[in-house]
């Protein structure tokens, strides 16, 4: 049976971990005055910030395998798992971890915005990467909050300050987060110009006589990713799938070639289909007319 730490509270985690104990409703801890680290696979009922210079390996997010690069943040969101089942393994981490209740914010602006903070979501799969000024600007908001709850009795006002904490460092993150799709958004660009260029040079140089109709598996190995990931970057460029772009690709250069004069049969052959009947199923599934039509025969 599976390990889980339930983290109903944020100082169910500060616990596990043998941290203090700072708030009933918010936790602060900072990996580098622990001695050691216990992983855990946790069932959060909390939300969450994982600000660190380095994660253990192969953490779980949800039912995917969440790979983390160092100078990174996790966030987490209740109802969510996360996390490394614990075996036992001492570790040693630099960073911090930053949990708060959600009844801290009930009632506030903030619990009306969280939906603004989208790296919460399960579908963002990928740890948000700061650069060291980041890091340092977090670490300093992180530091200030912490002793202004040590220093200071629980009440209303400091609650008030602990939410405008909260904000301001969701903030941070969500301008993190805006860079990083930002980039994302370019490298996928780039890839989908790669990826046409290498359609157009698969027929400049006839590769469909020697390899046949031209496949996702053929250009996701030209471009260094596996088929599905390569898949669903097109997806996420075009809103299609990658076989999709392929076929409108070639049904768009015969009927190029059979404006020029060729026959159905000769396009068929020029385009690499083996017969001119699968040609003709898929001109009709990618136009919703056979090539006799288009041609106005």
């Amino acid at each position: 049976m599976r390990k889980i730490l339930k983290v109903d509270n944020p100082n169910v985690y500060v616990r596990y971990e043998g941290a203090e104990q700072l708030h009933p409703l918010l936790g602060i801890i900072h990996y580098d005055e622990l001695t050691t680290f216990r992983s855990s696979l946790n069932n959060y009922g909390v939300w969450g910030l994982f600000i660190q210079r380095e994660f253990p390996r192969s953490l779980s997010y949800g039912m995917k395998t969440l790979e983390v690069s160092d100078s990174s943040i996790i966030a987490v969101a209740p109802g969510q798992f996360g996390g490394r089942e614990d075996d036992g393994t001492v570790l040693s981490l630099s960073g911090w971890a930053f949990l708060w209740a959600p009844e801290l914010l009930h009632g506030t602006d903030l619990e009306k915005r969280m939906a603004d903070y989208p790296f919460f979501s399960y579908y963002a799969t990928e740890a948000m990467q700061m650069n060291l000024a980041e890091w340092l600007e977090i670490t300093q908001l992180l530091t200030q909050l912490r002793l202004e709850v040590r220093e200071n009795e629980d009440g209303i006002d400091l609650r008030r300050i602990m939410v405008s904490y909260i904000r301001l460092i969701l903030d941070y993150c969500k301008r993190i987060y805006n860079r990083q799709q930002e980039r994302e958004n370019q490298d996928t660009s780039d890839l989908l110009k790669r990826f046409h260029a290498l359609l157009a040079e698969y027929y400049d140089k006839d590769l469909q006589h020697e390899l046949g109709l031209p496949t996702v598996s053929w250009f996701a190995s030209r471009l260094a990713y596996s088929p599905h990931y390569f898949g669903d970057l097109v997806h996420k460029a075009t809103g299609g799938t990658a076989i999709g772009s392929i076929h409108a690709f070639i049904i768009d250069k015969a009927k190029s070639l059979l404006m020029h004069g060729y026959n159905i049969n000769e396009t068929a052959h020029m385009m690499g289909f083996e017969y001119p009947n699968h040609f003709t199923r898929l001109f009709k599934k990618v136009t919703g007319i056979t090539p006799k039509e288009f041609l106005g025969k």
